[in-house]
């Protein structure tokens, strides 16, 4: 997910889908831990999108105050 299309991002929206990619991670370790996955590089990509939309929505929030 690009920085510009999380910016858009409602803070309610962007606290839900912060939830919603944590989900789908421990889902991948866990697929990942039974089975191994074919593209182990999408653990690094999931990451990398929590931490942008976290980063994001405490700009927003700093902006708010």
């Amino acid at each position: 997910m690009k920085p510009s299309e999380v910016r858009e991002m409602s803070v309610a929206d962007l606290r839900d889908r912060i939830e919603v990619e944590r989900k789908r991670l421990d889902t991948m370790r866990l697929n990942h831990a039974i089975s191994p996955l074919e593209n182990t590089s999408e653990f690094k990509k999931v990451r990398k999108d929590i931490a942008r939309m976290i980063t994001i929505l405490a700009e927003k929030e700093k902006d708010q105050k």
